[in-house]
């Protein structure tokens, strides 16, 4: 019974420190010392930059996503527009190519992301890159409040903010998903205070030229990836939420639970990649971050969520004459685990529940930690290619 009891404890520590715990520590610890606002330098300091765009098949988004670039509030002698198409099939390189001021690069081989990205930074003219999806809208100021970090040698990349838009049809997934970014930018931003984000969002980031890291083709996460590679060679990435891309949701859940399972299986892929930053003594700060942010979440929290649910039932079945002071807190806990999953399991049977907001936070948080676990097992498997179709979005409002 002993051996049940400190599993339980130990699981029910590692998914309370993972969600809550790491970040009331770094809260403290930056209270403790502030960093100091970042200026933004006149134009003529501003850095020149390449504004980089991987597209695949997106004819129906890529006028807009090219109107919302050329838009932008920046010097226009000091940014490049390199939109790149490889493998499109439908008339995504034709549209490009009606744009003068955009720089358009297509082969037809599809080879991922990754490599397509590759391909783009070895044509690109400037040493800052700002890296964007072919789906998702910036506002104006983006591309002027990333580069105002770099003045700072000690910022080898920035973080953007990702926002996620409302459905026409009050998408479900973008109520949770929405959530979901709300806590993650509030974890970013306390990271970032401390030290460094610990993996940017593809929607928009950006890094130096010469910190970057030429991926494999196989690689799944190749923005995560990317940051890390940055913070892991001695520089910050910084995190500026006043420069956002809006995307729309996934168009259902079962188009999210293939994005989810997807970003699971290549965070562990990441997790293998960068085995390096988990030797904390030659990274404090950064294994600090890394390891309780990131791979907790991926590789512990799901797996600890399981493991609390059975020990907890073991003690109650078998632990009432052993423990007769905890019992009560015991079967109390296991009750709250089993109306929590029960509620869970019955949003997922019946959507309409999930308008109370109590079942939408339940179902969406194992509906994701559910697909952590399948996402591990495909890595194990190594199903999880870098070439992939991507999920459908919901129609916007």
């Amino acid at each position: 019974m002993t051996v049940w009891f400190y599993l339980f404890l130990g699981s029910c520590f590692i998914v309370f420190y993972n969600y809550a715990g790491y970040a009331l520590i770094v809260i403290g610890l930056n209270r403790i010392r502030r960093r100091p606002a970042t200026p933004t330098p006149a134009d003529d300091l501003l850095p020149s930059v390449s504004f980089i765009v991987a597209a695949y098949n997106e004819a129906d988004c890529i006028d807009q996503k090219i109107a919302n670039s050329l838009d932008l509030d920046y010097p226009p002698h000091k940014i490049e527009f390199m939109f790149i198409s490889d493998g499109s099939s439908d008339a995504t390189p034709s549209i490009i190519r009606r744009y003068d001021r955009i720089v358009a690069l297509h082969q037809p081989e599809r080879q991922g992301k990754s490599a397509a990205i590759n391909r783009a930074v070895s044509s690109a003219r400037h040493e800052i890159l700002i890296f964007s999806d072919a789906n998702t809208i910036l506002n104006r100021e983006a591309v002027r409040l990333i580069a105002r970090h770099y003045p700072d040698p000690a910022v080898g990349g920035v973080a953007g903010e990702k926002k996620v838009l409302p459905a026409a049809d009050g998408n479900e997934v973008g109520d949770g998903e929405g959530l979901y970014w709300k806590y993650e930018s509030f974890l970013k931003k306390i990271d970032a205070d401390f030290y460094s984000v610990v993996g940017a969002a593809g929607e928009l980031f950006s890094l130096r030229r010469s910190l970057y890291t030429v991926l494999p083709a196989s690689i799944v996460l190749d923005d995560f990836v990317l940051s890390l590679k940055v913070a892991q060679q001695g520089f910050r990435v910084a995190y500026e939420p006043a420069a956002w891309a809006s995307e729309l949701p996934s168009a259902s859940i079962k188009d999210e639970r293939k994005r989810k399972v997807r970003i699971a299986a290549g965070g562990f892929q990441a997790i293998t990649l960068l085995s390096t930053l988990l030797a904390f003594w030659k990274y404090p700060r950064l294994s600090f971050l890394y390891i309780s942010h990131r791979v907790l979440r991926w590789a512990a929290s799901p797996f600890c969520l399981l493991l609390a649910f059975l020990s907890n039932g073991m003690l109650v079945l078998l632990g009432a004459r052993r423990f007769p002071t905890a019992a009560p807190a015991l079967t109390a806990v296991f009750i709250a685990q089993c109306a929590f999953y029960s509620a869970a399991a019955l949003a997922a049977i019946q959507p309409s529940l999930r308008r109370f907001k109590l079942v939408k936070l339940a179902y969406y948080f194992v509906f994701m930690n559910f697909c952590a676990i399948l996402g591990f097992f495909r890595f194990l498997n190594g199903s999880q290619s870098a070439i992939w179709e991507k999920a459908r979005r919901a129609q916007t409002t």
